[in-house]
């Protein structure tokens, strides 16, 4: 029996376009499944930011320490899988979590506009405020915005603080992919004042009293800029979810704060040494 050789094309065709909606249908959420499978969560961060994570020598090796890779400790366990912590600039973390590099990222990442527009944020874990970091000598000379004119502040590059430091300083700025360096610049003389978080900026001033201070002049930023969030990769509502309530529990335990004071014991311990 001949076939008709329009209607085999017809079928074809038809053949065709079902397979390719069955391929075109929503992508499935299944990094949370997929990280259970490893049996491994991949936390990316940056680690020169203490008290949210550092680095700290442990009988002989390098460690990562710090609030963030705690409270990835805690979302890991929760998951029943080990943590995994991977270390960048701070500049590439959301591509990173964007290719798939990595699971979740935690940095002290405030959520903004143009990073919700790359990836999913988890509800805010922590709230931060801004500051002027200086030499100690310059202590009292940043008082307003206005005396901040013709100086040259660092800013950790794709950071929040580079953002607001833009809007609410009228200092020359220097961005670094490093706070640590722009830290070292600042005691060197490179630098006038380096724009922190708060808690980081204290940091320094606890484990360096007699070279940094704490500038008065007032550093603001919008509400929405101050929650601290995890970072997650867009479309994935399990993995989001499962996130969130081991963030609510921490939260509902007070076990966030004590996380944090541990952290910042380990960094003035690790400053002792």
């Amino acid at each position: 029996m001949k076939v008709n050789k329009k209607w085999l094309a017809l079928l074809s065709l038809a053949f065709l376009v079902v397979i390719g909606l069955a391929g075109c249908g929503k992508k499935s959420d299944d990094s949370l499944q997929q990280i259970k499978d490893k049996k491994v969560l991949t936390m990316g961060t940056s680690a020169d930011y203490a008290p949210f994570e550092f680095t700290i020598m442990k009988n002989g090796k390098k460690e990562y320490v710090g609030y963030d890779i705690m409270v990835a400790q805690k979302i890991a366990d929760s998951l029943g899988v080990k943590l995994k912590v991977q270390n960048m600039e701070f500049s590439s973390i959301i591509s990173e979590l964007q290719d798939h590099k990595v699971d979740i990222a935690l940095a002290g990442m405030n959520v903004t506009p143009q990073r919700k527009k790359a990836v999913d944020f988890s509800k805010p874990y922590y709230t931060e405020q801004e500051s002027l970091l200086v030499k100690k000598a310059d202590a009292d000379k940043y008082n307003t915005i206005a005396d901040t004119k013709g100086a040259s502040f660092g800013v950790q590059q794709s950071s929040t603080q580079e953002t607001i430091a833009k809007t609410q300083t009228k200092a020359k700025l220097v961005s670094e992919s490093l706070v640590t360096g722009l830290a070292t610049d600042l005691k060197s003389g490179k630098l006038d004042g380096v724009v922190l978080a708060k808690k980081v900026a204290e940091q320094y001033v606890a484990q360096y009293p007699d070279t940094y201070a704490i500038a008065k002049v007032k550093i603001t930023a919008p509400a929405s800029m101050k929650e601290i969030s995890i970072a997650i990769p867009k479309d994935e509502p399990k993995l989001k979810a499962a996130v969130n309530k081991e963030i609510t529990k921490l939260q509902k335990s007070g076990e966030l704060d004590k996380l944090f004071k541990k952290a910042q014991e380990i960094q003035e311990q690790n400053t002792n040494k």
